[in-house]
């Protein structure tokens, strides 16, 4: 009889976890590498529905994220720019020097919401692993790449 209850307690233990594991991964987002948005920002074309981001150095920023419109980014580690397409080339070409100094390759994101809807793209060098924390609806964080 002890063994079914141990068993039984925990069948149900594993149950909890794996739905604590759900409930936690339900607040965060995906950042994934997609070679379109690298052409793009190569290309210096900008997303019309997309307001853009930069972090690091105003001249040669670290890292240009654009977040859809709908949505509100709720972080002080990016700065908010208002590009045009010459702005962007500046900086993309100000990006591309430093990766040439650097040896360090600029690569292309999709940024995802919990729902997996992409809700904004990102030109960096080092933002695979940044977190996308969905803080409420329709309001993200992301946090900004390590130096």
């Amino acid at each position: 009889m002890d063994m079914q209850i141990l068993i039984i307690v925990g069948l149900i233990a594993v149950v909890l976890l794996v739905i604590g594991i759900r409930q936690v991964g339900s607040h965060y987002g995906k950042i994934r590498p997609s070679q379109e948005v690298a052409q793009a920002y190569r290309n210096f074309r900008l997303n019309p529905n997309f307001k853009y981001y930069s972090s690091g150095s105003d001249v040669y920023p670290r890292a240009i994220i654009g977040i859809d419109k709908t949505w509100t980014l709720e972080s002080d580690l990016w700065i908010s720019r208002d590009l045009a397409a010459q702005n962007l080339r500046e900086l993309v070409q100000n990006m591309q020097l430093q990766e040439r100094e650097s040896g360090v390759m600029l690569h292309g994101f999709d940024i995802y919401d919990n729902r997996e809807a992409k809700i904004g793209d990102c030109f960096s060098a080092s933002i695979l692993h940044t977190p996308v924390k969905i803080t409420g609806e329709r309001r993200v964080i992301v946090f900004a790449p390590p130096l």
